[in-house]
């Protein structure tokens, strides 16, 4: 007579499918990104795809933006553990290099995975409003960028001599940076914004066909500003 399975191995093994047919649920949600934009996503058109009636779908996600949420999760997870390991590998290396080394993670990962970059970084979702579960994904790949500012200025690598005038307002919107990176003056967490807003200005132009006939190389271009980014982030502004 047959062995029945043990009630913890059936439910291992009904959690272990369930996990399998959600990634394939959101696999063909990507794909109809790519094709169609995130606005058109469907729950009833992914069931259509993976030969399923609507409501088993609705099992795994109850609505579209449920679905639109897991996706943006895993496209920020995606990019932060790219930065991550992009860290992990310069760890011991000065501020330009672990600097250019974050910048091309966030570039090549957008390169390979434009849909996801454009569903995270490009125009809202008509419609959608993201839950507070994506705050803490889509913040690891700016943690990294807030570590690199905190490790140069510990080392005196990063020039903290310089001074900004700013509002009474913006200076409290600082403060919350400066939670996360103490000893961070605010003049160092504005040069850290103005470059990481460089970063995906660039990847932004390159990817949506903004530099079209304008810029053929654009390895070379990327390059050339982190490098001069990462002069700013050390230094500050060059006086004229």
């Amino acid at each position: 007579m047959a062995t029945q399975p043990s009630p913890t191995a059936a439910r291992g093994v009904r959690a272990r499918a369930r996990a399998e047919l959600t990634e394939q649920i959101k696999e063909v949600a990507r794909a109809h990104l790519a094709e169609q934009g995130a606005a058109a996503l469907s729950l009833r058109a992914v069931a259509r795809e993976l030969g399923m009636v609507s409501s088993a779908v609705y099992r795994y996600f109850a609505s579209r933006d449920e679905l639109l949420t897991a996706l943006i999760v895993d496209a920020y997870d995606a990019l932060g553990e790219r930065a991550e390991a992009a860290e992990a590998q310069t760890t011991d290396r000065g501020v330009e290099e672990r600097w250019v080394a974050l910048a091309g993670a966030v570039r090549g990962w957008a390169l390979e995975h434009p849909h996801e970059y454009a569903l995270v970084y490009g125009s809202p979702v008509p419609g959608y409003a993201a839950p507070t579960t994506t705050v803490d994904p889509a913040a690891r790949v700016a943690l990294v960028l807030l570590r690199l500012l905190a490790d140069g200025v510990a080392d005196g690598e990063i020039d903290v001599e310089d001074r900004i005038e700013t509002t009474r307002s913006l200076r409290q919107d600082l403060a919350r940076l400066r939670e996360l990176t103490p000893g961070v003056p605010d003049a160092v967490l504005v040069r850290g914004l103005y470059a990481w807003t460089q970063v995906f200005g660039l990847v932004s132009f390159e990817l949506f066909g903004h530099l079209h006939n304008v810029i053929d190389d654009h390895d070379a271009h990327f390059a050339l500003h982190m490098r001069r980014a990462a002069t700013l982030l050390r230094h500050g502004p060059v006086a004229a």
